[in-house]
């Protein structure tokens, strides 16, 4: 892994951001009575999955750095519930939702892989101290 100077050398960030903007584009044609039901609610979840991560990384504290990136976790769970959704009562084609939902367990995975380590490197110091 190389250096990390900002959130947005976070590979877990950059597939976050990836997935909201997906996400974005796949609302652009879900119907306009939906704009202030499913379309909000997944684009808000999506966005806010990149954005607990950034908060939580601006924190410069590892507590709080797990702690935001948990909400992230929940805000991806959210936003994976709101596309099965939208893909059951046939908004979302069966082969997008499928794609999506891969990206979502992906950036899953980088989420829990990315909390262990900040823990593990926080036990590390105390181990040190």
């Amino acid at each position: 892994m190389g250096k990390v100077s900002s959130y947005r050398d976070l590979k877990v960030w950059q597939l976050a951001i990836d997935i909201s903007v997906a996400s974005y584009e796949v609302t652009r044609s879900l119907p306009r009575e939906e704009l202030y039901g499913l379309t909000s609610q997944i684009r808000r979840s999506a966005s806010s999955v990149a954005a607990n991560i950034a908060e939580g990384y601006g924190r410069e504290n590892r507590g709080s750095f797990v702690q935001f990136l948990r909400i992230a976790q929940g805000s991806l769970k959210e936003l994976e519930t709101h596309l099965i959704i939208a893909g059951r009562v046939g908004l979302i084609q069966p082969v997008v939702l499928s794609e999506l939902l891969e990206r979502c367990d992906e950036n899953g995975k980088m989420l829990g892989a990315l909390i262990r380590t900040v823990q593990r490197s926080k036990v590390d110091e105390q181990d040190r101290g």
